[in-house]
């Protein structure tokens, strides 16, 4: 993706006027005329030239470094920012607060964290409404753990089909992978004055059911050699294709008044004889801006891509376009701040459970471009974004994210170290995070542990998953469990109160979590007409509105008086069932005695006799304070009358 032409020539002329005392050699405007033609490779070979024979400058030094990083070059970069920094620094020039922001990106990509951290914040001081410090205010103590936490999460490898020329991006088509290449073709050896090699196009490879590749093949009319042709996605029914190419007329690239060649995004259809039509540009391309790398949403209503037009927020931001019943286009609209910055924001892809995956390098990352993710909501807004991680990102540039959610398998081009050419395809399966719980059942009194006793495992909603039971030690350990997820620990023991414990297994792979639990012993003596309410310290039985229905939380309270009358066989008690005042005073009575039969019930189905257990509600005809009928009162005074009592009738 091109950088946005207006920020750029506002930096370049800014240094114009800096170093307009230096008269400029022919070379260094034959270098710099390169440069604004997106000729990368030819200006860097002479710029190269320029300051090996001593001549240095701001403008050298700064389009130098400049072309290395929109080549995607981040460590030569990072050489040539390093020179630039140093050389204004004693020359006493003041850069724009742009370098900053850069030279901070090429430091991640050597991985120098600490110093790139200080550049940003040293960014983010002079931009403070900029986005990019925002974002990396908030997240400098964390980004870097959140980000590797995750790089078990994937298994990745790089694809056989790469070539030693740049391929990148990955959609599917059938059981083939359709992916852009810039490999040498029969058409010629124009090559693109960007990058030094030869303009993409599209190529299709198939994927065997064992996972092998076929040898690459053009796809079928798309190999113009004149114009780049890339991102390609096709309709789940394979008959229509969105792609991007450079700006283009029967088959004849066009200029715009500066005499920049743009994306545009265009359209092709499968006619009857499985040929793919002349393609069709989209109606909201222009010849004024960049429009690139399209995407589809599930549903196929909505058409999401990245742009660098008119209210953009960065140097080029993700967009959508609702698709019409009849194929017409509603109007472009940006996703807004949740999901742009002032950076580069390109490369969109929506998963089938509806996450936005996008490239981004205006958040806080490994460094270049990063995959991020946030979820699309049924309302259309975005959730939290959040880092894919490593190993998907790199210090290197990572982009084109795609993923197929029922086998969790995707690719992800790079030009990471360790690839084939200057960008290549990887290849990644999903790998699920687990994790074991851990610990140990004690005596709260004597720190003592308990043998045999059992601890019962949840999810959070109380469904039961296993049963396990504590060894000599005390000691317990889980099965492996999905990482992210809460969970319930529920503890009993003879002669214990029963004790419930709950936590979140974090993003960490492989690795067992410590949840020790604590047991109270039943020691306190109890005698006739005791609430074994109070004297158990229960916490309050609560009911959902207007139900009778034993709640799991309420389960766990109850389980308690099931052990005390476990513990005495002969042991009876009285169960009574209190509202407040508040509603009508049948209704209430009505309510209370559903309550305390349903309690009964659920004891009774703990395997205690029914002739043990009586009880009935009393509604709110014995209030424990004031806070009868009409009485203003607080919520917590009406609380103390929403209750239940056990009461001993006999224990002989």
């Amino acid at each position: 993706m091109k950088k946005k032409v207006i920020k750029f020539f506002s930096i370049a002329s800014f240094f114009l006027i800096t170093v307009g005392a230096v008269a400029q050699t022919s070379k260094e405007k034959k270098a710099d005329k390169s440069f604004d033609y997106y000729e990368y490779v030819n200006a860097i070979e002479i710029y190269e030239k320029i300051i090996n024979k001593g001549y240095k400058s701001v403008n050298t030094l700064t389009k130098l470094a400049d072309a290395y990083y929109f080549k995607g070059e981040l460590k030569t970069a990072h050489k040539w920012y390093e020179e630039l920094f140093i050389f204004a620094e004693q020359g006493g020039h003041k850069l724009p607060s742009e370098y900053y922001y850069r030279y901070a990106q090429t430091l991640r990509s050597i991985e120098d964290y600490k110093k790139a951290d200080e550049y940003v914040s040293r960014f983010a001081e002079l931009e403070k409404s900029d986005s990019r410090g925002i974002l990396f205010e908030e997240k400098k103590d964390t980004y870097l753990k959140e980000i590797n936490a995750m790089i078990q999460r994937y298994d990745l490898k790089v694809l056989p089909i790469n070539s030693v020329y740049s391929d990148y991006g990955s959609s599917i088509l059938g059981d083939q992978l359709v992916f852009a290449s810039a490999r040498e073709t029969e058409h010629g050896g124009r090559v693109h004055k960007w990058t030094n090699e030869a303009f993409t196009t599209l190529y299709s490879t198939v994927i065997s059911k064992d996972g092998s590749f076929s040898e690459p093949e053009p796809l079928d009319k798309f190999g113009n050699a004149k114009v780049n042709v890339a991102s390609a996605i096709f309709t789940k029914d394979g008959k229509t294709m969105y792609f991007t190419s450079n700006n283009f007329k029967k088959k004849k690239k066009v200029h715009n008044e500066d005499y920049y060649i743009l994306l545009k995004l265009y359209k092709s259809t499968l006619n009857e004889d499985g040929v793919w039509t002349e393609a069709v540009e989209l109606p909201f391309n222009s010849d004024n801006f960049n429009t690139a790398h399209p995407a589809l949403s599930p549903d196929e209503r909505w058409l999401y891509f990245a742009s660098d037009r008119s209210g953009t927020l960065g140097e080029s931001d993700i967009y959508r376009v609702f698709i019409e019943e009849d194929g017409s286009y509603g109007t472009p609209e940006n996703l807004g701040a949740r999901i742009n910055t002032e950076g580069r924001e390109t490369f969109p892809f929506i998963s089938k459970d509806n996450y936005l995956y996008f490239s981004s390098d205006g958040r806080p990352g490994l460094g270049g471009l990063d995959v991020y993710m946030a979820k699309l909501n049924v309302d259309n807004t975005f959730g939290k974004v959040v880092s894919v991680g490593a190993p998907i990102n790199s210090p290197s540039d990572d982009f084109a994210f795609y993923i197929n959610d029922k086998n969790r398998k995707g690719f992800i081009s790079s030009n990471r170290e360790g690839g084939v050419g200057s960008d290549d395809i990887y290849f990644f399966q999903v790998v699920d995070c687990k994790q074991q719980i851990e610990g140990k059942v004690f005596n709260t009194s004597t720190k003592e542990p308990i043998a045999n006793a059992t601890v019962v495992l949840y999810d959070n909603a109380y469904k039961e998953l296993a049963t396990i039971t504590t060894d000599a030690k005390g000691y317990y350990l889980t099965e492996a469990l999905d990482c992210n997820y809460k969970f319930r620990l529920k503890a009993s023991a003879d002669k214990f109160l029963t004790a419930e414990v709950s936590t979140v297994l974090g993003r960490e792979f492989n690795v067992s979590k410590t949840v020790d639990i604590g047991l109270d012993p039943i020691v306190e003596k109890i005698e006739k007409d005791d609430d074994l309410f109070k004297k158990l310290k229960l916490d309050p039985i609560y009911f959902d509105f207007d139900k009778a229905t034993i709640r799991p939380d309420a389960a766990v309270e109850l389980a308690k008086v099931v052990e005390v009358l476990n513990m005495y066989p002969k042991l009876k008690i009285d169960v009574r069932s209190h509202t407040d005042s508040r509603g009508n005073d049948a209704y209430n009575m009505k309510l209370s005695d559903r309550r305390a039969k349903s309690t009964i019930a659920w004891m009774v189905k703990q395997g205690i006799e029914e002739d043990r257990i009586t009880g009935k509600g009393y509604g709110e005809s014995q209030l424990v304070n004031k806070c009868a009928n009409k009485v203003p009162c607080t919520i917590k005074e009406h609380q103390e009358n929403r209750r239940s009592e056990f009461i001993i009738l006999n224990i002989e």
